[in-house]
């Protein structure tokens, strides 16, 4: 459809209710689903498939369109968008899927993580926190693999609350704000993850930038870097971590206190 079309679907949907609009813009920007998905979830995690994800995908879509008002001045592809995202999330969050015993060791790893970029005044190698943990290089690169997994959580809550339990995203929230309050805290929210993005290593910061700011894939990046694709996607994986821990608050390490 040509944008006075899209106008008109909305018109037909939201004044006159029409369900073959509603079906129309539905299927006109389906397209969001996919792109946004491949966003927040690089790799789906165990016993969970592309097309499940996809779903809940469609789901929010679905509400995005139902929800949305033509007549203030918000983009509807941004306000989809953080409605998809949000039902993605929020459907990974609702799935017990990863075993505590794994959960604990994820927890070590970021422990680890805090405790050597402390002493060593940067951040870990993979062979100096593999070491740290005892086990190989290759466990603990599968180990990035399986934190990315489990850890598949908007950074978005905590640049709102410092809260990333609350059930909020920092795009439907923008989505919603007209007023200039919301402006500045939108503005203080890209500040901050501005300035974590800066104490990032050269290479996590160079693939965050990558990724998300020049929308390349982690096969693109990789060509660009001169390294495999599997590495990229370690090395954002770090980066998330640490990011996390910047804008959530430090991960505490309890032998500290021992």
């Amino acid at each position: 459809m040509d944008g006075f079309q899209i106008q008109e679907a909305w018109k037909q949907f939201k004044v006159y209710g029409d369900p073959h609009a509603r079906e129309q813009l539905i299927r006109q920007y389906a397209h969001l689903v996919k792109l946004t998905v491949a966003r927040v979830v690089p790799y789906p995690p165990n016993g969970m498939e592309w097309e499940d994800l996809y779903s809940y995908g469609v789901m929010g879509l679905i509400r995005a369109v139902d929800m949305f008002d033509p007549t203030r001045n918000v983009k509807f592809e941004t306000y989809a968008i953080a409605l998809i995202r949000g039902a993605v999330l929020e459907a990974l969050r609702s799935e017990d899927w990863v075993p505590r015993s794994a959960r604990d060791k994820l927890r070590q790893l970021e422990r680890v993580w805090v405790r050597l970029e402390a002493s060593l005044g940067r951040p870990p190698t993979d062979e100096e926190a593999a070491e740290a943990l005892g086990i190989s290089v290759e466990d603990y690169r599968q180990l990035l693999i399986d934190y990315a997994r489990t850890n598949t959580v908007s950074l978005e809550a905590c640049l709102i609350n410092g809260d990333e339990d609350e059930n909020n995203n920092l795009l439907e929230t923008l989505a919603d704000a007209e007023d200039p309050y919301e402006e500045l805290l939108e503005r203080e929210r890209t500040q901050a993850l501005a300035t974590a993005i800066e104490n990032l290593a050269d290479r996590e910061r160079q693939v965050i930038q990558l990724y998300y700011y020049e929308g390349l894939t982690f096969k693109e990046i990789g060509q660009v870097m001169s390294i495999s694709e599997s590495r990229v996607y370690q090395i954002h994986t770090r980066a998330l971590a640490r990011l996390r821990e910047q804008l959530c608050g430090s991960v505490v390490d309890p032998s500290a206190h021992e």
